[in-house]
């Protein structure tokens, strides 16, 4: 299936690119997605592979109340996203010698193991106990463990999502914002429900890390699933049939063949992995540091910083399912939209320094929410374009590089956070 591919000079170059929807449908080939079932399976899996990083940083009340000398939510940030940062590289050099099916399925075995590390620590050690800092670094061990599997799992799947039609990225970057929105609302469950004492925060967090778990076993079960759904299968076999023609032309891709292909597919990407690096350099600058430690209301008090949490992953998950109704193809709009999020900076700024007006709880909440709705509409234009410009042999790998440059960005922003408390 060879179809040609635009470059960004002008040039028309004839590649073996990723399907889209359209494309395949032409051919009359494709299995019928029955249900949406493989659909749903993307979604959860999206889901899935960002509920433990929610879960920990939506248990902070409890990790603030038992460990109170520590800036936990910027700790656990900066921790997770290096370590997140050093396995995707090693992930992305060595992915000729493993398999995407093999990484997943253990990320997700090691995410069981990370969510349980907290609720067991908690019942056998700290107890509600106050000042037990054994037990934070017991929890920081638990971070980095969710952050490997983090790699791996969310790797292997936007790789894999990579090699199929748009939809498929959308339904896994839609999923990440439901991951969001579910921790979201069981963390105002919790708070209306159990009281805001030891034992109270002790039952929230455990249920945080249950549902996790719950859910980490779901996403085995139906990532397997998906693997024998005929419509994959289909994917699967015309990507085989890529590589076996790659190789017949210029066989197989070991050493310095790899490192060149590697970097002819970062050369191609580049732009759209600049725009996903600038997204999460200014989200996770704001979100959640600042969100939960620098900005107070005098009326909503402690409910504060849930509901701007809320506000912001509803509106990433709008703007992450916003894609389907209209997708942005133009890449010098998209990452312009990238460039102008750096304004949420100086305005987030004089929401504690600025003009009164500033300083109250409706502007606020508008920039959240804008800051979410931007967060996710861009990611989402971002990742699903990405891996269309390159062959579709090697859409997975390109799949995982934009894992790898929004891993940069969010790194970078946990790092930039830290300049709000300066």
């Amino acid at each position: 299936m060879g179809l040609t591919a635009q470059t960004s000079d002008g040039d028309a170059e004839s590649v073996l690119l990723l399907p889209t929807s359209e494309t395949l449908t032409a051919t009359g080939k494709v299995p019928e997605d029955s249900f949406h079932f493989a659909y749903i399976i993307y979604f959860i899996l999206g889901l899935g592979y960002l509920l433990p990083w929610n879960a920990f940083i939506t248990a902070v009340d409890y990790f603030s109340f038992i460990y109170p000398d520590i800036s936990v939510d910027r700790i656990f940030a900066v921790v997770y996203m290096m370590v997140g940062l050093v396995a995707l590289i090693l992930i992305i050099l060595y992915s000729l010698q493993s398999d995407a099916h093999l990484r997943i399925n253990i990320g997700l075995g090691l995410f069981i193991v990370s969510l349980l590390v907290v609720p067991i620590t908690d019942a056998v050690y700290i107890k509600g106990r106050v000042g037990l800092y054994d037990g934070f670094y017991v929890t920081v061990a638990a971070v980095v463990l969710a952050s490997v599997a983090d790699a791996l799992v969310q790797g292997g799947t936007i790789g894999s999502a990579g090699e199929l039609p748009e939809r498929y990225m959308q339904a896994v970057v839609a999923g990440t914002a439901g991951s969001g929105v579910l921790v979201s609302f069981l963390r105002i469950f919790t708070k209306s429900v159990y009281p805001q004492d030891a034992h109270g925060l002790r039952k929230s967090a455990n249920l945080y890390f249950a549902v996790s778990v719950v859910v980490m076993v779901i996403c085995i079960v139906l990532y397997n699933v998906a693997l024998r759904l005929p419509v994959m299968k289909y994917y699967r076999e015309l990507k085989i049939q890529a590589v076996n023609e790659e190789e017949e032309e210029k066989g197989p891709l070991t050493g310095a063949v790899w490192r060149s292909t590697l970097w002819e597919i970062v050369g191609r990407i580049k732009w759209y992995g600049l725009g996903v690096v600038l997204v999460y350099l200014v989200t996770l600058s704001i979100f959640p540091g600042y969100i939960t430690e620098d900005v107070h209301s005098a009326l909503l008090k402690d409910w504060y910083s849930i509901l701007l949490i809320t506000a912001y992953n509803v509106f990433d998950m709008v703007g992450k399912c916003l894609t389907p109704l209209y997708l942005l193809e133009n890449t010098k709009v998209a990452v312009g939209g990238s460039i102008v999020r750096l304004l949420f900076f100086p305005l987030f700024y004089g929401c504690i320094h600025g003009p009164k007006f500033l300083r109250t709880e409706i502007p606020v909440i508008t920039l959240t929410c804008l800051l979410g709705l931007t967060n996710g509409y861009l990611t989402s234009v971002l990742l699903i374009l990405a891996p269309k410009v390159v062959p579709l042999q090697h859409s997975e790998t390109a799949g995982i590089v934009m894992v790898l440059f929004l891993v940069i960005g969010l790194a970078s922003g946990s790092v930039v956070s830290w300049f709000w408390v300066i």
